[in-house]
C-alpha cells in the first residue's frame, strides 16, 4: 500500500545528509556527543535512531525501550538495534505509573496514555542525564500540525530531526535507510492502550491528512479549492478543528511581558573575556 501522497514526494538521498548534519551540529553546539530516544517498535522512532547513528555513530546512540506491562513490540525495537547497532536499554515505567494510578482514582485510557507518555519522558530526561546526551524526539509534521501528541511528553525532546517531515515522508526515508520491513508495514501506534492506533483515535488516515495538509498548509490553498479537489467540508472541519484546537502546543509557554526584554527565544549572548 502507498504511503506517502504523490505531492509530497521527496528526494531522500539529499534530505537524509541534511538531516545528518543538523543532528551532528545541534550536538556540538551543546557540547555534547550523544542521543537517547525512546524505542517504540514504530517507524518513525526506527527512523531517528537510523539518523542518530549514522551521524553520531552508533556507539553514541542509545534507545530505551520504555514499556507499561505490554511487552508485544520488543522485538521489533530490538530488530531496530541490530539493524544499526545502537544501544538498547530496557526501563519498565509500570512502578512509577502504577504507583500514581493507585493514588488518582478513576481515569480515562487517554489521561493514562499521557501519564504513559510523560512518564517515559521523564525517565530519558534523567538518562540523558546520566549519558551527558541530549534526548531526540522521533515527532513528524502531520502529528505536531494535529497536535497528536502528548505535551511534555513525547514532544518535550532537545531536538526532533524529523519534525519538519510529513508522516509519509518519513516512511520514503525509513524504507531508504533500511529500517526493518515489519516495522514499515505495521499500523501505526502510539501504544497508549492495547488496540489503539494512531488513524483510528484521530478519525482519518495518514495518507488522505498528508495529502490535505500539503495544499493547506504548503500551498496554502482555500476551503473551497480543497472541496474541488476531494476534500469534503466535514473531513475540513475536523483536521481544520484539530490543528486550531492543539494550538497552545506548539507554543512555548506564554509569558507576560513586564520588562523590556522577555525570554520569548532563545537568548545568546557574547563570551566572557
Amino acid at each position: 500500500m502507498e504511503k506517502c501522497p504523490r505531492e509530497l514526494r521527496i528526494d531522500v538521498d539529499l534530505v537524509r545528509p541534511v538531516l545528518e548534519r543538523f543532528v551532528r551540529r545541534e550536538l556540538e553546539k551543546a557540547g555534547l556527543k550523544g542521543v537517547v530516544l525512546g524505542l517504540s517498535g514504530g517507524v518513525d522512532s526506527a527512523t531517528a535512531a537510523c539518523l542518530a547513528a549514522a551521524a553520531l555513530g552508533p556507539e553514541n546512540v542509545t534507545g530505551l525501550w520504555l514499556p507499561y506491562h505490554d511487552q508485544s513490540d520488543r522485538n521489533d525495537a530490538q530488530a531496530v538495534v541490530e539493524r544499526f547497532g545502537i544501544k538498547i536499554k530496557d526501563i519498565s515505567i509500570a512502578p512509577m505509573v502504577d504507583a500514581y494510578l493507585a493514588q488518582a482514582g478513576k481515569m480515562d485510557e487517554v489521561r493514562r496514555g499521557n501519564v504513559c507518555a510523560r512518564a517515559r519522558m521523564l525517565v530519558l530526561m534523567d538518562e540523558s542525564k546520566v549519558a551527558r546526551a541530549l534526548v531526540m524526539g522521533s515527532g513528524n509534521k502531520t502529528e505536531l500540525l494535529l497536535g497528536y501528541f502528548t505535551l511534555f511528553g513525547d514532544a518535550a525532546c532537545s531536538i526532533a530531526p524529523l519534525a519538519d517531515l510529513y508522516k509519509g515522508q518519513v516512511y520514503l526515508l525509513a524504507e531508504a535507510l533500511g529500517v526493518p520491513p515489519q516495522i514499515i508495514e505495521k499500523t501505526p501506534s502510539a501504544g497508549l492502550w492495547p488496540g489503539q492506533t494512531d488513524e483510528g483515535e484521530m478519525g482519518i488516515s495518514y495518507f488522505q491528512v498528508d495529502r490535505y495538509l500539503y495544499y493547506l498548509v504548503e500551498k496554502g490553498e482555500s476551503p473551497t479549492k480543497l472541496l474541488e479537489r476531494g476534500f469534503d467540508a466535514d473531513f475540513q472541519r475536523h483536521v481544520v478543528g484539530l490543528i486550531n484546537r492543539n494550538l497552545f502546543k506548539r507554543q512555548v509557554p506564554i509569558i507576560a511581558h513586564i520588562t523590556g526584554r522577555t525570554i520569548t527565544k532563545p537568548l545568546e549572548l557574547p563570551q566572557v573575556f
